[in-house]
């Protein structure tokens, strides 16, 4: 049985699918008590406070737990900076006391492709250096996981996995992004309205661009991490493999309802990263299944059905 900490969030809901679909059970991690989505069996769910050790080491005595994915994080709003960063750090030292205890053959970590900023090099490989100094908490606590987590698994006897994930979007995920347009052009397109780029929100350009990466294509990523039979890495980079303009999303979203107005500043921000995912798709075969016309359409549908984060 696979944990998944954080499996009902964004990315979390999307690789439980995933692993499900590769014949995985799975227990799934919440903080907070609240309606739950229909999961297909075997699905468990458990409340936990991931920063209590003891609460986190009990749920090997309910579930034959053999691997786990973590996703789960401190809910950033609400905290200050330092409480933040301590709170991922017990967390995850948690997760991993868990998977030596439990004897895991390995544990899946999420980092991010925020690790990247102030490097330089296009694309962005997982060999390249990194700077030292990072402008926000996510990547600077993402930077020392990176390097105590690696020493806790070796000492533990169990592989760590870290997905440097890129910019993720779709189904379940937030209706706009400081990074990219695809969210807020999608919802704005929905709701029959324009879409603000106007301060305090981020100005975004036509041009600017980033490694976009369809949500259900990021849940089977990191499902396939998981569940390699052998990884000859510690760090992969979860995305397509290419930069989208935001100008790309806009014309697609035309394409899919020709009356939207998915007007947006011109020009560009800065140079328009991705990912180099050659470790990824060497090691699991991946490649993504949805491309940038058919992931809009999917998640068009599922806005228009109702549905909402």
């Amino acid at each position: 049985m696979i944990l998944v900490t954080g499996g009902l969030g964004f990315i979390g809901s999307h690789t439980a699918k995933a692993l499900h679909d590769l014949g995985q059970s799975c227990v799934l991690t919440r903080h907070r008590h609240g309606d739950l989505p229909s999961y297909p069996e075997p699905v468990a769910v458990e409340q936990v406070d991931l920063t209590d050790t003891a609460a986190v080491l009990a749920l090997g005595q309910w579930h034959q737990i053999t691997g786990i994915v973590h996703l789960a994080a401190p809910t950033h709003d609400q905290l200050s900076v330092a409480d933040e960063l301590e709170a991922g750090v017990r967390i995850l030292c948690n997760v991993l006391r868990a998977a030596q205890a439990w004897s895991v053959r390995r544990v899946t970590v999420a980092s991010t492709i925020g690790m990247y900023a102030g490097a330089h090099g296009n694309p962005l490989r997982e060999d390249m250096p990194l700077p030292v100094a990072t402008p926000h908490p996510i990547p600077a606590a993402k930077k020392a996981a990176e390097s105590f987590g690696a020493l806790i698994a070796a000492a533990g006897g169990f592989e760590v996995a870290y997905a440097r994930i890129g910019a993720i979007w779709g189904p379940l995920g937030r209706p706009e992004s400081p990074f990219f347009a695809a969210p807020r052009l999608i919802h704005a397109a929905v709701a029959g309205e324009p879409p603000d780029f106007t301060p305090p929100r981020a100005v975004l350009h036509a041009n600017d661009g980033i490694d976009m990466l369809y949500a259900k294509d990021c849940g089977r990523a990191l499902a396939v991490l998981q569940t390699a039979e052998r990884l000859n890495h510690q760090v992969y980079n979860v995305g397509s493999g290419t930069a989208t303009t935001n100008r790309e999303v806009a014309a697609a979203v035309m394409q899919a309802v020709p009356e939207a107005d998915v007007t947006m500043p011109e020009g560009r921000t800065s140079e328009a990263l991705y990912l180099d995912t050659t470790r990824l798709r060497n090691d699991t075969g991946f490649e993504p299944a949805w491309d940038l016309t058919a992931a809009v359409r999917d998640y068009l549908t599922w806005l228009r059905a109702g549905n909402a984060r």
